[in-house]
């Protein structure tokens, strides 16, 4: 498993496994309609492009070639950093690569003197008991307005560097 950064010719495939991902993630939690417009909102060309050459470090997990999932982190203050998205290929789920996508993450942050790696998460997501086991916790909750009538309900959670050294 390797990790490279993102560029703006691997958007097509970013967007890609978004797709493929999303239902399976949301379906239950979501309407389809919420659906298309946060895909829309999230996942765009122009928005992916933005963030790509932004403060965003967007990465590509790329297992024999094979783009299979991207996470998006950024330092927000000198001790905090947001983990924005964090997203597999369906089919590669269960395989450790999430766990090896933390890993990582914890590693930049360690690296960058981080001390607090934060995200949020939709309460009723299955990932919620990924990041517990990966040592985050619920720090709080969230209801984000997100525009044409939609919120995401989320807890805010939290691994403190500090302790999980």
């Amino acid at each position: 498993m390797q990790f490279r950064k993102a560029v703006i010719s691997d958007i097509p495939v970013i967007q890609q496994i978004a797709e493929k991902a999303w239902r399976p993630t949301y379906s239950h939690i979501l309407s389809e309609d919420q659906t298309i417009y946060m895909l829309d909102m999230m996942y765009g060309t122009e928005v992916l492009m933005k963030q790509i050459n932004s403060q965003i470090a967007f990465y590509l997990a790329v297992d024999e070639d094979l783009v299979i999932g991207y996470f998006a982190m950024e330092i927000t203050e000198p001790s905090k950093m947001k983990l924005h998205k964090i997203y597999l290929d369906p089919d590669q789920k269960s395989k450790g690569v999430g766990s090896q996508i933390i890993a990582f993450i914890k590693e930049f942050g360690f690296k960058a003197g981080v001390k607090h790696i934060e995200l949020n998460v939709n309460k009723f997501n299955s990932a919620v008991q990924f990041y517990e086991k990966m040592g985050f916790f619920r720090a709080k909750e969230m209801v984000l307005d997100i525009g044409n009538g939609y919120v995401m309900d989320d807890y805010v959670m939290q691994l403190n560097l500090e302790s999980a050294q």
